[in-house]
């Protein structure tokens, strides 16, 4: 049996001898001291730092989508029905303002034109008559009657020109070119804005409805971001509030815009619309990108910490306090610390006694030495 019981005991010590090889810090008699050898600091790439001031914001969290204002975005479509003859771009061509979008046939358009131009040689005659009567009416020769027949055809021939006429600039087809007898069986639509084809609806061929879209066009050069912020948090949002922003799917970088405009009704999710303007024109962005948000209203400066050197345990904050080093060991104190809020890699600090201090902490490698000390 004894034989036995030294047997246990020499198992039990080289199970913890090895435990001690493995593990990278040395402790002393204090449960709060945590010594390590100067090469265990290089091998683990450990670090020293001071406390930094930083800038913690309060945000108001949202997601939104990259958009443009709705002068920069147009449907192309026609004002009379017809079949497309000719459809010479593919979506993401760059079009200026004026250029050819579609070209569209339709017997109508002929006879569109031949009332303009049989409306048009009627006017000339009716003014004639209209300005005949007239005098012949002030002479006391004709009657008022007459004269007001004739007013009347050349008044309403007038306005069936002037119609027509617009109908026909509308469609882009030339007046003047019509009263010189050339009739043309196409219309062609042009690009009311500069931009990129975003949509194109139809092909060679497709007849298409006055109600029905041919092609989206979008001028990208003024985008925005169109945000939704919940109905709890819209009386924090101001004009002129800083806002930073990524696009998950494409980036990790964080951009800046500005809140610009707020909305005055809530939706059926009761959030709110809020329009920002970006703070760089020249990061390129497409319009629809998800993005998710931080409106920030309010920033606080304070000390801190990176955030990988403060380890929370059973809902307290502890880090490693420097209390002496020479050639081959470092000392450490592990100190209990209240912290606040946590920015971009930096946890807030705010314990007087710490802040005041010019000590130095352990920056990196300390959660590993505090998680193994606790066990």
């Amino acid at each position: 049996m004894k034989l036995l019981k030294y047997f246990l005991l020499v198992l039990i010590l080289g199970a913890c001898s090895q435990k001690k090889e493995t593990t990278p810090e040395t402790l002393s008699d204090d449960i709060n001291i945590i010594e390590i050898s100067r090469e265990q600091f290089s091998k683990n790439d450990m670090a020293i730092g001071s406390l930094q001031e930083q800038e913690f914001p309060e945000v108001v969290n949202a997601n939104g989508l990259i958009d443009v204002p709705p002068e920069n975005r147009a449907v192309i479509s026609a004002v009379i029905g017809g079949y497309i003859e000719r459809t010479p771009l593919i979506v993401g061509d760059l079009v200026k303002k004026g250029q050819l979008l579609v070209t569209l046939e339709n017997p109508e358009f002929v006879q569109l034109q031949q009332e303009y131009l049989e409306v048009s040689e009627k006017l000339e005659y009716l003014k004639s008559e209209y300005e005949r009567q007239q005098t012949l009416f002030q002479e006391n020769i004709s009657s008022e009657k007459n004269y007001l027949k004739t007013k009347s055809d050349y008044k309403m021939a007038k306005a069936r020109y002037n119609g027509l006429e617009k109908q026909l600039r509308l469609l882009n087809i030339s007046s003047s070119e019509v009263l010189k007898g050339n009739i043309t069986t196409t219309a062609s639509l042009y690009a009311p804005i500069s931009g990129n084809v975003t949509e194109v609806f139809v092909s060679k061929g497709t007849y298409v409805s006055p109600a029905s879209p041919i092609m989206e066009v979008v001028d990208n050069s003024h985008i925005h971001l169109e945000l939704s912020v919940f109905e709890r948090d819209i009386m924090n949002i101001k004009e002129g509030q800083p806002i930073a922003f990524k696009i998950p799917e494409a980036s990790e970088r964080t951009f800046m815009a500005e809140v610009y405009l707020v909305g005055t009704t809530i939706g059926q999710n009761r959030t709110i619309k809020v329009h920002g303007h970006l703070k760089n024109d020249k990061d390129r962005f497409l319009i629809g990108m998800f993005v998710e948000a931080e409106i920030i209203i309010h920033k606080e400066s304070s000390s801190a910490l990176p955030t990988e050197s403060v380890v929370e345990i059973e809902g307290k904050a502890y880090t490693l306090r420097l209390l002496s080093q020479d050639d081959t060991v470092l000392r450490f104190e592990k100190v209990n610390i209240s912290t606040g809020m946590t920015h971009q890699g930096f946890t807030q600090v705010k314990d007087e006694k710490i802040v005041e201090g010019d000590d130095q902490f352990l920056i990196r490698g300390a959660f590993g030495l505090i998680n193994v000390e606790m066990e």
